[in-house]
This record gives structure tokens, C-alpha cells and sequence, in this order.
């Protein structure tokens, strides 16, 4: 399987152009050009402009180019894909406030349609869907396989509280069950699982320690607001040492038994499953494109899709 780091992503709004002509320096996995909530609606024409602008002429280093439009049942969605598809230079579209496989099915024709127009890859454009209300997570599945260009779901939190007359709490216990609805609907999709943001950007152990407990829920990564907040996601969602070491033992008593002829695989006393496996490839491809490992320490059957 070939992996994609999305272990951070960082919303950039459209209407800062000191941020929109900064965010390659920021490190990010994935830049969020945002016209949609970070963006008041009298400017929002300036912003999709500034944006399509962007997209044409600036470098974004190594980061993942997304943009989060607005829904398309708003006067604004359809203007804000062809402002800026024809660039050629949008990688992902976020979607918000998806709610049923109908909306993810719209944008995919919407795609479809301007990337033969614009002479495009069909297919090209991935999309991610925001998840943000009691709707949304209970047809969370239903959205994460309504299209082949679906790469993950990602959560909003704030929305979804919102949405269902909550009350966000610095625990946010209120979030556990809707994460966790999200993360299954996404693994049994086969698509990465993305959790919401973390508003308080002044406390960054707080970050951590939530980011950390994130990934161990199983989400693949976390928005960020704000530049200081990326870092940190990225340690929080890196393998460890141990966790290297360990993965790098799995597959080595996978190639011992292949070589034995073996069907059963075992490191010790303890059999290998197939989760396990899963488990191990995805560790080292992490670290791998993290740069916590060198590639030519890696086994065959990982370089192969790196």
C-alpha cells in the first residue's frame, strides 16, 4: 500500500496574504487554502482570488495542496472550484459540511467536469470530506465510500458541538464517541481518519498530549491553526524508536518464514496476524517519510510503494 503523511495539516486563510505567501516555510504535511469558515462572506470573492493567485505563481515545498471550499448548496462552492481547479495545482478539496454520499457525489462531477474542460487527469483532484454534525458522523461510512477520490474523512469538532447543542469541554469527553464513530467508518472505508483542530494555540503540551491520544484512538493526523502547533502534531504522530525497532523485527520474521516456507509467522513466542503486519508497514512508512529511518534500512516490500 502507498502511504501519504497527513500528519499535519494547516489552515491558511484566504484573506492573509502575509500567511497565504509564507505557508511553504511552515513544514506542514498539507496546507488548507481556506475560503470557507476562516473567511466572512463580503470576502470571500478577494480571498478565492487571492488563493488562484497563489496557486498559480507561489512554491509550497513539500506540503500537500488542499483547499476547503464552501458547500456547494452556498452561492459561493461552484465559483470557489473553478477559481481554482484550472490551476492544476489543487491536490485535495475539502469538503465541508458532508452529510451524505450525495454531496461527495456532486463535487465528484463538478471535478469530473472541469478536469476534461481544463485538460486535466481525470481523477486527479482527491477529496476529503469534513465531517461536522450528528448527520454527517452517523452517515460517516456512506460518505467515505461514495467516491474513488476519497483519500480520508476529517473531523470538526467545534461544528459538531455546535450541531448538537453540546458544550465543548477542555477534556472534550463529549468528542469521544463521534471520534471514534468517525475512525472506524474511515479504516472500513480503507481511508485515513483526520481529527479536528486544537483551538488554544498557547498551550502546546496540552496539543500533545491530546494529539498523542488521538493517534492512539487511531486517527492518521490533526489540524493545526496556527504554525508553532506542527511540530508538535508531527511528534505526536510519529513512531518511536521502539515502535521502529519492533516493526523492523515483524518483518524481518516475515521474511524468515517465506524463506523457510513457512505459513506461520512468529517473533518469539508471539504469532504475527495480519493486523499486526498492517501495523508494522505502516510504522515504517511513516518513519520512512518522516526521516526517522533511511529508506535502504528498509525491507524490500516497503520500498517497493515508497
Amino acid at each position: 500500500m502507498v502511504y501519504t503523511l497527513r500528519r499535519s495539516r494547516i489552515y491558511v486563510p484566504g484573506n492573509n496574504p502575509r500567511m497565504l505567501s509564507t505557508c511553504d516555510l511552515f513544514g506542514a504535511d498539507a496546507v488548507t487554502l481556506d475560503i470557507e469558515d476562516a473567511v466572512a462572506p463580503e470576502q470571500k470573492l478577494s480571498a478565492r482570488w487571492l488563493i488562484a493567485e497563489a496557486l498559480r505563481d507561489q512554491p509550497f515545498g513539500n506540503s500537500e495542496v488542499t483547499v476547503r471550499i464552501n458547500a456547494l448548496s452556498t452561492p459561493w462552492g461552484h465559483r470557489d472550484l473553478e477559481a481554482v481547479i484550472p490551476t492544476g495545482r489543487v491536490e485535495v478539496i475539502y469538503l465541508p459540511k458532508a452529510e451524505s454520499a450525495r454531496d461527495v457525489q456532486e463535487l465528484d462531477r463538478v471535478l469530473t467536469d472541469l478536469e476534461e474542460e481544463h485538460g486535466l487527469e481525470s481523477g486527479q483532484t482527491k477529496i476529503i470530506p469534513l465531517v461536522e454534525s450528528a448527520r454527517g458522523i452517523l452517515f460517516a461510512h456512506d460518505i467515505a465510500t461514495a467516491s474513488h477520490r476519497i483519500v480520508a474523512l476529517s473531523f470538526g469538532g467545534e461544528d459538531y458541538t455546535r450541531d448538537v447543542g453540546g458544550e465543548k469541554t477542555d477534556t472534550e469527553e463529549e468528542l469521544a464517541w463521534p471520534r471514534s464513530a468517525l475512525v472506524a467508518a474511515a479504516k472500513a472505508a480503507g481511508v485515513q481518519a483526520l481529527d479536528t483542530v486544537y483551538s488554544n494555540v498557547d498551550d502546546l503540551d496540552g496539543l500533545y498530549r491530546q494529539a498523542v491520544k488521538m493517534r492512539q484512538l487511531g486517527f492518521d493526523g490533526k489540524a493545526a491553526v496556527h504554525p508553532n502547533q506542527v511540530e508538535v502534531i508531527h511528534r505526536a504522530f510519529s513512531p518511536s524508536p521502539e515502535e521502529i525497532d519492533y516493526a523492523l523485527q515483524v518483518m524481518q520474521a516475515i521474511e524468515e518464514a517465506e524463506a523457510g516456507g513457512s505459513g506461520v509467522i512468529a517473533l518469539g513466542r508471539k504469532m504475527i496476524d495480519k493486523p499486526v503486519v498492517a501495523r508494522a508497514e505502516r510504522t515504517l512508512m511513516i518513519a520512512a517519510l518522516s526521516g526517522l529511518i533511511a529508506r535502504d534500512k528498509l525491507p524490500e516490500r516497503i520500498r517497493e510503494v515508497l
